[in-house]
């Protein structure tokens, strides 16, 4: 068993992730490789979407949330979540890092982006790294989809063409 895996199940209460995104495959692939790997997942669409679960389920202990969405970007949604949650850990999962940057010239304290697309590995990295300050030597368990699978998926959801996905 993978021991990120031990890590998410050894608290009293799994770690919650949040995972907002308005790309369907991409919530779904992210949200499957989290809960593979021992996270409670909850899943929105765009950021009120993610707001409204934040008032009805509480505090998650992570947003992972992409940058660029209809109605409200990413950074607007961990800034609104961080008046009431000041502590909150966010992962920005964007195909637009020179945009975030744009916006502002440093990511604060508890907050770090990957890169669209990325393979499993590289996001239970990320995860790890903001949750835990450091990574699990042990690979990611073998998630359910075939690597194929996961390119097909995310073949369209490739910002830079020319990137292996996995």
């Amino acid at each position: 068993m993978h021991k990120l895996h031990n890590v998410a199940l050894s608290r009293t209460n799994p770690i919650r992730v949040l995972v907002v995104d308005d790309e369907p495959q991409m919530c779904e692939f992210v949200s499957r490789v989290l809960r593979d790997a021992g996270y409670h997942v909850t899943s929105a669409g765009d950021g009120p979407g993610a707001m409204a679960i934040v008032a009805e389920q509480g505090a998650p202990d992570l947003l992972l949330t992409d940058f660029r969405m209809p109605r409200m970007n990413g950074d607007e949604l961990a800034a609104r979540l961080r008046q009431s949650l000041p502590d909150l850990k966010v992962l920005y999962l964007t195909g637009y890092s020179q945009a975030l940057f744009d916006n502002r010239a440093l990511l604060w304290e508890g907050e770090a982006f990957l890169e669209k697309p990325c393979n499993p590995a590289e996001l239970l990295e990320g995860v790890s790294m903001l949750l835990f300050n450091h990574t699990f030597p042990t690979p990611p368990p073998q998630a359910p989809l075939e690597i194929s699978a996961m390119r097909s998926m995310l073949g369209s959801l490739a910002k830079n063409p020319g990137r292996d996905v996995v």
